[in-house]
């Protein structure tokens, strides 16, 4: 059993404790503590509060695919990532290669280094080994789109992970599939766990990555869905690339709490990382680990991002992808398009991780995924 699966029965019977000493069964994670006890806007935070619940069930039994091709033999995938410093790429690409060997299938995975010059050059080493598929992960098409056409012509499948805003195929860019939640669900349900934890009264930071059109739709739907609740304030909106998040961040920190102070109640950030790089400065200010400014990372659930949120160490939650889980399906997408079959259409479903129900876990990921795809592939 999932860790996660195991902290089910106590967190009912701390519900039921709660409740029979008239507490708050939430006061533990310090969120709703940064706002008013009166809603700054009633009716979204009783919807945010609800979707927030059902996003933090931690019983996902397995809803992808269950029927499909058998494996197909010896063949060979490049994954390009954007830059492997990002723990989401990085923790896919480990998916990737562990699904690969269950079929019997070679895996490079190429190091884009957080530019497109290291991209470009990364498709190229791709080129040269003459791969059945490519991977590419982390970066919007947009900044190779002569290697994609490329790849296109010479009739090698391309599948995405977080490479365009959608999930599934993509004729513009040509993709077989790009795997992702669903970018307007975890926009939208990280907004949510602020409006709720809040209730209706917070001081936000969105910190984003302009740089690439993933992470800056991502955000531009987050402060679409806080702008919901008129007693949300947007304080900032910081532009802080993701391969210069480790040099960046304690700078950009600093400068926000001298802005600010305390009302920078809470921040949400494209991907954990921010706040792994953040932590040192709001520590040398003094800070609460568990206190605010109350962080949720819309992306991408790495473990070090559970430890934090598990340890309370400034992120309060993520809105994790199921990193494996999704290395998996891209395999899977390849054997589909090897065998001459249509991508699955499989979207996993957004999730919320709290230190109140991981369970301890470092990761998220669906129940029985690899028994479900060993079955499809008859491995």
């Amino acid at each position: 059993m999932h860790p996660t699966r195991k902290a089910v029965a106590t967190a009912a019977a701390l519900l039921a404790v709660a409740a029979v000493a008239g507490c708050d069964p939430d006061s533990d994670t310090g969120a709703s503590k940064a706002g008013s006890t009166k809603a700054g806007c009633p009716s979204v935070v009783a919807k945010a509060k609800r979707a927030v619940t059902t996003a933090e069930d931690v019983d996902a039994p397995w809803s992808g695919p269950t029927t499909g091709p058998k494996a197909v033999r010896g063949k060979t995938i490049v994954f390009i990532a954007h830059t492997l410093a990002n723990p989401g790429p990085a923790g896919v690409a480990q998916g990737v290669e562990e699904a690969a060997k269950v079929v019997g299938w070679r895996v490079r995975t190429i190091n884009g280094k957080g530019t497109t010059a290291g991209v470009k050059d990364a498709f190229e080493q791709a080129f040269a080994m003459k791969p059945d598929g490519i991977v590419i992960s982390g970066f919007g098409p947009e900044i190779a789109t002569k290697e994609l056409r490329r790849a296109n012509a010479a009739g090698i499948p391309v599948i995405g992970w977080h490479a365009t805003a959608a999930p599934g195929p993509s004729e513009d860019p040509k993709l077989f599939s790009n795997i992702t939640t669903r970018v307007e669900d975890v926009a939208r349900i990280s907004a949510d766990w602020i409006i709720a934890g809040s209730n209706g009264h917070a001081g936000v930071v969105v910190f984003t990555d302009t740089t690439s059109s993933f992470p800056k739709h991502k955000s531009e739907l987050i402060k679409k869905e806080l702008a919901t609740c008129s007693g949300v304030k947007l304080l900032a909106y910081e532009n802080v690339p993701i391969p210069e998040a480790n040099r960046r961040s304690v700078k950009e920190v600093s400068s926000l709490l001298k802005r600010f102070g305390d009302q920078w109640t809470h921040s949400v950030a494209i991907n954990d990382l921010y706040f792994r790089h953040a932590a040192p400065a709001l520590r040398a200010a003094g800070k609460d680990g568990a206190g605010a400014p109350y962080n949720i990372g819309a992306g991408d659930g790495d473990p070090s991002a559970f430890e934090r949120v598990n340890g309370k160490q400034f992120q309060a939650a993520t809105v994790p992808e199921p990193l494996s889980e999704q290395g998996w399906q891209i395999v899977d997408e390849f054997n589909r398009a090897f065998a001459g079959e249509p991508a699955s259409g499989y979207v996993a479903p957004v999730h919320i991780t709290t230190a109140a129900n991981s369970g301890g876990a470092l990761s998220w990921e669906s129940e029985g995924y690899r028994q479900a795809y060993r079955k499809i592939w008859d491995r």
